[in-house]
């Protein structure tokens, strides 16, 4: 079973987490609160119980020899006397007693021990004023309670708002970072005076920006000096194998090493554009003139279909050596037959082999790597990433997808690569990145 996964913001965990925090000790302290002032007023009501009750002792002893009872609404000998009360005062003790009445009031009595035997006690209930007071103060409590877990409620809201704001700076800085805009800094993006953990993670991914980059540039560099390194001994053996006699291990010979010069030179190719040191010679050219003119001199078998014509301002040399390589591409991996599309300044290739493998719907072209067995097998990995590569210099768009369904069966649909040239002559290399398989949702063909 698939796990529900809730999302929500670090402001609303922040303020949730506050106003329960709040609402817990704003509980906890009226509890406190509400106890200590209902045993406060419970034992001044003993206190006052019993000073009335010897008040009314003290009357009944001074008018014993007189007629008539207790006053003051004291008892002699009460029966419905509490038998805790009447165990203390037999042991000769003056005494209080508290107990909770059918309606929920507290009911106060108080004994003391006359002689003879004797009990005199006075019973009444909690005073109504008492009981007003602990409604008010009630009242008053939950009114606070509420109020504090209101307020930090706005207090979450405002700090969490602050530290949200920060690290979604943080993280769209970061996806620049990812698209290649290595320049950017996301400690500068984040801003603020205040310095706290986003900082601290702010510095920590411009540190990781900085050593991933330097360590591409090295990779880069070593890479670029074996290819031309290579390349005056391949080029001096190209040339040897072209002095040998006739025969088939001449031949395989010089397939070999002009196989092995071609991976030279795309890897040279593949450095100049990773370094964005490649600038496009922009010409204006009618797109679907010079697409179906260059396929057919590329591979006259291919069909193109130019469905609207359209001037664009491009490198001609650059746009052939894309689709010379789409091509290729389709050639070794995919089946015939292979369709060419011009549609304005869209140019989309198709062949009817399995499609692309996931990976590259995924993540993209990646050098030296051919994809799965069915549509690889053969090469090196680095025709569509120069085609991807020489797109970014024409500041165009290149996405890949499958005419098939993802699920389908093997051979059913064919693999879709699209060149969406721009509308304007780019301005800077690499305006627009390879897409990859969240953005290549483009209308179909």
């Amino acid at each position: 079973m698939k796990r529900l996964a809730l999302r929500t913001g670090v402001r609303w965990k922040i303020s949730i987490a506050i106003a329960a925090v709040g609402a817990l000790v704003a509980v906890a302290l009226s509890l406190v609160v509400h106890n200590a002032a209902r045993v406060s007023m419970i034992e001044n009501a003993r206190e006052v119980q019993l000073e009335r009750l010897l008040g009314a002792q003290r009357f009944y002893e001074a008018t014993s020899m007189q007629k008539g009872g207790p006053k003051f609404g004291a008892k002699l000998n009460d029966p419905t006397i509490p038998p805790s009360l009447r165990d203390e005062v037999r042991k000769n003790r003056r005494a209080t007693h508290v107990e909770q009445g059918s309606d929920g009031v507290p009911e106060v009595w108080a004994a003391v021990p006359l002689a003879g035997g004797d009990v005199l006690s006075l019973h009444s209930r909690f005073a109504d004023r008492s009981a007003t007071i602990m409604d008010d103060l009630d009242r008053a409590l939950i009114i606070g309670s509420v109020s504090v877990v209101f307020g930090g409620c706005a207090l979450g809201v405002l700090i969490g708002g602050q530290l949200s704001r920060r690290l979604r700076k943080a993280a769209a800085a970061a996806g620049r970072v990812a698209q290649g805009q290595t320049d950017v800094r996301v400690r500068e993006a984040v801003g603020g005076v205040v310095r706290d953990e986003t900082d601290e993670l702010a510095r920590a991914v411009d540190a990781l920006t900085d050593a991933l980059n330097e360590r591409i540039e090295a990779e880069r560099r070593v890479t670029a000096d074996i290819a031309h390194e290579l390349r005056t001994p391949v080029t001096g053996l190209l040339t040897a194998a072209e002095l040998l006699p006739p025969g088939r291990p001449t031949e395989l010979v010089r397939d070999r090493a002009q196989a092995m010069r071609t991976l030279v030179e795309d890897v040279l190719e593949v450095a100049r554009l990773d370094s964005a040191s490649e600038r496009a010679e922009l010409q204006e050219l009618p797109l679907g003139e010079f697409v179906s003119r260059r396929i057919g001199l590329l591979n006259p078998e291919v069909t193109v279909r130019v469905v609207h014509e359209s001037w664009v301002s491009t490198d001609p040399r650059r746009l052939e050596r894309i689709l010379g390589n789409l091509l290729g591409n389709a050639a070794k991996h995919g089946s015939t037959p292979v369709e060419v599309t011009v549609e304005g300044r869209v140019v989309r290739v198709r062949d009817h082999g399995p499609g692309f493998p996931e990976e590259l719907l995924r993540d993209g072209p990646s050098r030296f790597r051919t994809g799965s067995m069915d549509r690889a097998g053969h090469g090196h990995g680095l025709g569509l990433t120069i085609a991807a590569g020489q797109a970014r210099v024409l500041g165009a768009r290149l996405t890949f997808r499958n005419a098939a369904p993802s699920g389908a069966a093997q051979g059913t649909g064919g693999a879709i690569a699209v060149l969406w040239l721009p509308e304007h002559a780019p301005t800077v290399t690499g305006s627009f990145p390879v897409l990859r398989m969240a953005d290549q949702r483009q209308p179909s063909d």
